[in-house]
């Protein structure tokens, strides 16, 4: 079939249709979301201690397996056109200085930029930026969801995951274990 001059040809399919799968993964999301903000906070408050690095261990290790998820399914197509204003970002600043002052001196790292990329580097990284990160994009998605959009808010969550949150939360866990091996293993070392 030709186009003729002047034609208008629709470039854009109409959206798949939702199945229940996608609304159950949604809550799912949702509530790993919730779960891991809120140890984020609690950490950040302080008064934890070496717990605090557990803790973090096994939510990031929570949250990597669910964002795993969203790589491995189909790509989410949201219901619209354009991404409904979800009100104003998250403010996260006062949790990033909470988290540098929880870290003290193990707050920054060192992880592999991009491991397929020609000549990859070595670039530092901090707990305290990443994990405010990895809640800013987390609760742009909880907004959509809170407000009844549950596929836009999926749709968030496998967009950021493949492109912000997923490499942060896996540089975070790999850091996180590390001080764990550091903390348990020297300790070892020390009184044998």
């Amino acid at each position: 079939m030709s186009e003729l001059p002047g034609d208008e040809v629709s470039v854009t399919a109409p959206p798949t249709p939702v199945d229940s799968t996608a609304h159950e993964l949604s809550d799912e999301m949702a509530l790993i979301v919730q779960d891991f903000v809120r140890s984020v906070e609690t950490v950040a408050a302080g008064g934890l201690g070496d717990t605090a690095i557990s803790l973090l261990l096994m939510q990031t290790a929570q949250l990597a397996a669910q964002g795993a998820r969203l790589g491995a399914v189909t790509d989410i197509v949201p219901e619209g056109r354009y991404e409904p204003d979800n009100g104003q970002e998250p403010e996260v600043d006062g949790l990033r200085l909470s988290l540098i002052e929880v870290f003290a001196h193990a707050d920054n790292y060192h992880t592999v930029d991009d491991p397929y990329f020609p000549m990859p580097e070595i670039v530092e990284s901090s707990l305290s930026d990443d994990l405010s990160s990895i809640v800013t994009d987390l609760l742009h998605g909880l907004g959509h969801y809170a407000a009844g959009r549950p596929i836009e808010a999926l749709w968030w969550w496998q967009y950021a995951y493949l492109s912000s949150w997923g490499e942060d939360v896996l540089n975070a866990q790999v850091a996180l274990r590390s001080m764990i091996s550091h903390l348990r293993l020297d300790l070892e070392t020390q009184t044998t």
